[in-house]
C-alpha cells in the first residue's frame, strides 16, 4: 500500500476555504502518491475509500463540465458503472447519488459502445441530441452537486485515517 500523507496545516487552511478545497487536498495527495497515474497497478496500491474518492472527483469534474456523455466518452464510464461505485456511495450515506448512478447505468449499458468510439467534434456533440436520456441525470447531478460534495467531505472528515496520514 502506498502511504498518502497530508500536512495538517494545509488541511486546516483548505477546510476554512470550503468543502471543495478540503477534498482537493486529499485528491491531490492521493494523485501525487500514485504519480498521477490511475490504472490497475496503482489502484492495487490504494484502498477502496481512496479509489472511491478519486472516482467521485472524476465523476464530478466530468459531469459538471459536459455531463454523463462526456464522462463516458472520455473513458471513465467503466470506472464508474462497472465498479461498485454506486454501492460505495450508498454506504457512505449518499443514497441519492447511489440511486442516480444505478439508474444511469442502464443507459451506459445501452449506449456506451456508440459513445466510446472515436468521432469528430460534430459527431460527439450530436450524441447529446441522440441520447436525451442522459439529460435528466445530468440535471439531477448538477442540481445536487454541492450537497453531494458536502456529504463526501463529511464522510472523509469522519474517516480521515482511511484517506491519508495527517502530518503535523
Amino acid at each position: 500500500m502506498i502511504e498518502v500523507k497530508v500536512k495538517d496545516e494545509l488541511l486546516q487552511s483548505a477546510a476554512q476555504k470550503g468543502m471543495d478545497e478540503f477534498l482537493s487536498v486529499f485528491v491531490d495527495a492521493i494523485n501525487n502518491a500514485i504519480g498521477g497515474q490511475l490504472n490497475a497497478e496503482t489502484m492495487a496500491e490504494l484502498n477502496a475509500d481512496q479509489i472511491t474518492l478519486l472516482a467521485y472527483n472524476i465523476l464530478r469534474d466530468e459531469v459538471m463540465d459536459g455531463g454523463f456523455v462526456q464522462l463516458i466518452y472520455n473513458g471513465y464510464g467503466a470506472f464508474i458503472f462497472k465498479n461498485p461505485f454506486a454501492r460505495a456511495m450508498k454506504e457512505w450515506g449518499l443514497a441519492d447519488l447511489g440511486k442516480l448512478i444505478s439508474k444511469c447505468h442502464k443507459y451506459y449499458g445501452k449506449y456506451h459502445d456508440m459513445i466510446e468510439r472515436e468521432q469528430t467534434d460534430e459527431e460527439f456533440m450530436a450524441l447529446y441530441e441522440q441520447m436525451p436520456e442522459f439529460d435528466d441525470f445530468d440535471d439531477e447531478f448538477v442540481l445536487n452537486e454541492e450537497t453531494f460534495t458536502t456529504q463526501i467531505a463529511y464522510y472523509v472528515d469522519e474517516h480521515i485515517e482511511r484517506f491519508a496520514t495527517i502530518e503535523k
